[in-house]
C-alpha cells in the first residue's frame, strides 16, 4: 500500500528550514518505522508541458506494509513528536490512500 501526501508549507515559513528538518528528522524518522518499506519527500519543480505553478509544493510517498501496523507506529508517543513538527510546517496536507492495480 502507498500513501501519497500532497501539501504546501504554511504561509511565511522558510522552505530551507522545512527541508533541513525533513532531511534530518522526518525522512529518517519515518523510514525507521517497522511498518514503512520506503519513505521519500519530493519538492515540486513544475508541471510537465506548462509554465503554471504546481498546485502543491511538496509530495511525500510512503510505502507501507499494512495500514494497521502503520497506524500503530505513528500512534507511538515518540513518533508523535515528528508528526506534530510536520503539522507545524504543512498547510492542510492531503493523505491519499492508494493500492496497486
Amino acid at each position: 500500500m502507498r500513501i501519497v501526501v500532497l501539501f504546501n508549507l504554511k504561509s511565511g515559513l522558510d522552505a530551507a528550514v522545512y527541508e533541513a528538518w525533513a532531511r534530518g528528522s522526518d525522512i529518517p524518522g519515518v523510514n525507521a518505522l517497522g511498518s514503512v518499506a520506503k519513505f521519500t519527500v519530493h519538492k515540486a519543480t513544475g508541471l510537465f508541458g506548462s509554465d503554471a505553478k504546481p498546485p502543491y509544493e511538496y509530495v511525500e510517498i510512503i510505502d507501507i506494509h499494512g495500514m494497521d501496523p502503520f497506524v500503530a507506529d505513528v500512534s507511538d508517543p515518540k513518533f508523535q513528536k515528528v508528526a506534530a513538527a510536520f503539522g507545524d510546517f504543512a498547510d492542510n496536507p492531503q493523505f491519499i490512500l492508494t493500492e496497486d492495480l
